[in-house]
């Protein structure tokens, strides 16, 4: 038996002006999912425990198989993870991306233009992050970059518990006054993001970037702290050898610390313009390399819902279905062996709010040996919800999927 589990980062959503009233699911042109849909159990699950905040951290772990009351530590260790620090008991961990802020004097008046500094390089952000390493590191506090405005700061010693700390895709566009740092960390970490204003405005780097149109990556933006993980390996809670492909520092981190194997595709990029059809072709190559389960994630609905853009969310999900999930389905039909595919975002990112949502997510399960008429005729939303199934426990998902 094989397994298969697509993940469409953020891909559920709520009916919209800009989409006729309706949600990107809902006029995504999905030919394989809607076929697979017809023979599938379908409802929906709740993927973020009560208390928890709606992140892919939480959300990816519970589609995964891990109950995250139980084995979550926050997010950025488990970027560092992927990005290969090796964390001790004591350290803390936090997500340091690299932003964009508007110019007013004071720190505390500027606002958050861009959360990802317009998708800034790989290799650009290197620069500044050893720079920024270079001018404030020290030995509580060492920098680490990763991938695209995606970055990692570890505090040695520090407090797991700093005081508020917020995304900043859940604020763009917003001032910052707000939501900056609190209790502790407004001690020592607001100068840190502060300092990196002073140092980065003004960057060769970021020079050469407004010079080509581009916004500037400005400023650190610390947050999503966390303690040194401590996972279970996949193998030992469900018996299969599995595999992980994405773009992201989080996913690769995670499946480091299930000890599955993470895959790198070239070209992916986290975004619209990544290589779906490497997505698949590197799935496929596990499956004939033995691998009995293998997670693809996909990151493009939930930029495109964090961007607010409409037409972009509705063409991902397309590319996915046309590029990664009939390519990998065809193959799984070929071989002749019984296969299972499990089908969900791991948490809505609505296009109206442009942030995660805790709302349930759909889900699809279809068993190529236990075909099923659903009733259901295309997957979306308003259709999982029609069929009252409903999975309290979202990390029971991979049991249900993987049961025998």
């Amino acid at each position: 038996m094989k397994y298969l589990v697509m993940l469409c980062d953020g891909m559920a959503d709520e009916p919209c002006t800009e989409l006729n009233g309706k949600t990107p699911m809902q006029l995504a042109k999905k030919p394989c999912m809607d076929s697979l849909a017809k023979y599938a159990e379908i409802g929906t699950a709740k993927t973020v425990a009560d208390g928890m905040s709606p992140g892919s951290d939480v959300a990816n772990l519970a589609v995964l198989g891990y109950d995250a009351k139980k084995y979550y530590s926050g997010r950025s260790p488990l970027e560092a993870a992927s990005i290969g620090i090796d964390l001790k008991d004591t350290d803390v961990t936090f997500r340091c991306n690299l932003v964009t802020l508007s110019d007013e004097e004071k720190y505390e008046d500027k606002t958050i233009l861009d959360y990802c500094a317009d998708d800034i390089s790989t290799e650009e952000a290197r620069i500044l992050i050893e720079y920024v390493q270079e001018q404030m590191g020290t030995e509580e506090f060492t920098f680490y970059s990763g991938v695209s405005y995606r970055h990692c700061l570890v505090w040695a010693q520090g407090n797991s518990k700093p005081g508020r700390l917020t995304p900043p895709h859940d604020i763009t566009g917003r001032p910052i006054m707000d939501y900056l740092p609190t209790d502790i960390a407004k001690e020592q970490l607001l100068p840190l993001m502060k300092k990196s204003y002073d140092l980065l405005k003004d960057h060769p780097v970021n020079l050469a970037r407004i010079e080509r149109g581009k916004r500037p990556a400005n400023s650190i933006w610390l947050w999503g702290e966390g303690t040194k993980p401590l996972l279970d390996t996949f193998s030992k809670l469900y018996g299969l050898r599995g595999s992980m492909i994405s773009a992201v520092d989080l996913l690769k981190g995670i499946a480091i610390c299930a000890e599955m194997s993470s895959i790198d595709v070239e070209g992916a990029t986290g975004y619209i313009d990544t290589n779906f059809s490497g997505k698949a072709q590197a799935a496929i190559e596990e499956f004939r390399k033995g691998q009995e389960l293998v997670y693809i994630h996909v990151e493009a609905p939930d930029e495109c819902g964090h961007r607010a853009e409409h037409e972009n969310k509705v063409r991902s999900i397309e590319l996915i279905d046309e590029l990664v999930l009939s390519p990998v389905v065809e193959y799984l039909r070929g071989t002749g062996e019984d296969f299972a595919v499990l089908v969900c975002p791991d948490h809505p990112t609505p296009l109206v709010t442009r942030t995660h949502s805790r709302t349930p997510i759909p889900y699809m399960i279809y068993r190529s040996n236990k075909e099923q008429e659903s009733g259901i005729s295309t997957f979306t939303e308003e259709n999982a919800v029609s069929t009252g199934v409903y999975v309290d426990e979202g990390y029971t998902l991979m049991s249900h999927l993987i049961e025998k």
